[in-house]
């Protein structure tokens, strides 16, 4: 059978639940996934700073990672090239293309140096999403836009200004909004003696950096909170509860990543309450694994969870999904495509759940039949439908991509020594 035969097949079983495939695939193909460059290079950027810092890491040295611009907008190329639909790419500040011989650090940043990643962005019809970058810097010794050194403070509080004034730059380029996501590392090892003052200071500079005059129809900026990091155990700063509160008093985004709760929480049980109070939710998707680890994004419980709520609330138009992960012990392009066909997957998998029936059991109170359908829905013929998903976006089905990516690493990124 060809691959429309076994989606017309599928497509009639589907039909027997209330479920119209066509219907689901149409929705899904709107939406846009934010593809994190930092996949590519092990969040290294082109600044040479060297080792990470904020309580994150890159484990592993696979070879042939990206070391300048030109080779990893290629890699970002090829793995795009792979994943069905059109969709965004999320940039940190450490990101910036300066002209041979200029040097210029993070608080004196200017649309001029990503204007290369516009001309790339613009050329492929993808956004772009913008993250100041507040680690893997001499200024950032532990607290940045929360430390008692006023100077240190300055420093990152005008790099969140000019971050935002890059963020529009984008915006008003390409068309399309950028989400200018704020996360900070700051945080204590040990059971500090003060968790307000720290607060209070981040407060401050997070009032300084909104009080930037910007164009919020293009410019959606969110707030990530973050539970622990390596060596900031006892304490984060900027804790759910914080920016949470701080996001709906000053109408911004929170941005959910998860990865940094606490083990036994689950995303996927905060986004219905969240989008009950706000108009917009950000999301940043990874896999935890004990903490936050940051693997691949698989096509498990919680992913599909996730994306069974959005669709449940019917807000793909209102959650804004980026990817959050950064494995250097594999081929980094495989995992950049493992990733984003996995969400992807997790929302046309949601699509096609008969959400009105399975919420009318719920009212009335038919748990035994709910959890009989549930579970049933799980056999159903969804392979065959993503297939053609796929067929339908001009990419590879299955596992035939992966051809591509080993052409793609004997041909270019053994090369790269």
């Amino acid at each position: 059978m060809t691959t429309k035969q076994r989606y017309e097949s599928a497509k009639e079983i589907y039909k027997k639940i209330g479920v119209d495939t066509d219907e689901a695939i149409s929705k899904i193909r709107k939406t846009s996934i934010s593809m994190h460059c930092w996949q590519g290079d092990d969040v290294g950027g082109f600044e040479g700073a060297g080792q990470l810092s904020g309580g994150i890491q890159a484990t592993g040295n696979y070879p042939g990672k990206a070391r300048t611009p030109k080779e990893l907008m290629a890699d970002i190329d090829k793995a795009l090239s792979l994943v069905p639909g059109k969709h965004r790419i999320n940039l940190h500040a450490s990101y910036a293309i300066f002209e041979p011989g200029e040097k210029v650090d993070r608080d004196k940043l200017e649309p001029k140096h990503f204007a290369k990643w516009v001309e790339f962005a613009k050329k492929r019809g993808l956004g772009l999403d913008f993250n100041p970058t507040y680690f893997a810097h001499p200024k950032a010794e532990g607290l940045t836009l929360s430390s008692e050194k006023e100077e240190i403070r300055k420093f990152w509080i005008d790099h969140g200004k000019a971050c935002v004034r890059i963020a529009e730059y984008f915006a008003t380029e390409l068309g399309t909004h950028c989400l200018l996501n704020i996360w900070i590392p700051d945080g204590f090892k040990d059971i500090p003696a003060d968790r307000l003052g720290p607060r209070a200071r981040l407060k401050d500079s997070l009032d300084q950096i909104t009080s930037v005059e910007y164009d919020k129809s293009k410019v959606y900026i969110a707030v990530e909170s973050k539970v622990f990091g390596i060596g900031l155990e006892a304490c984060t700063v900027g804790s759910h509860e914080f920016y949470m509160n701080y996001a709906a008093k000053n109408d911004l985004l929170c941005l959910l990543d998860n990865g940094h709760y606490h083990p036994t929480e689950v995303v996927s049980d905060k986004i219905p309450s969240m989008l009950l109070f706000s108009d917009k939710l950000a999301l940043h998707v990874t896999r935890p694994i004990r903490w936050d680890s940051d693997h691949v994004v698989l096509f498990d419980d919680e992913t599909k969870e996730i994306a069974k709520e959005i669709v449940r609330c019917n807000a793909l138009d209102r959650v804004l999904i980026g990817l959050d992960f950064f494995d250097a012990s594999i081929n980094r392009i495989s995992a950049w495509v493992v990733g984003m066909r996995n969400m992807i997957k997790a929302l046309l998998y949601a699509a096609l759940q008969p959400a009105e029936k399975l919420a009318g059991l719920q009212n009335e109170r038919s748990f035994t039949e709910l959890m009989m359908l549930m579970e049933e829905l799980k056999s159903y013929p969804f392979g065959d439908v993503w297939d053609y998903y796929c067929e339908l976006n001009g990419v590879p089905e299955r596992e035939e991509w992966f051809t591509t990516v080993s052409d793609y690493e004997k041909d270019v990124l053994s090369n790269r020594k």
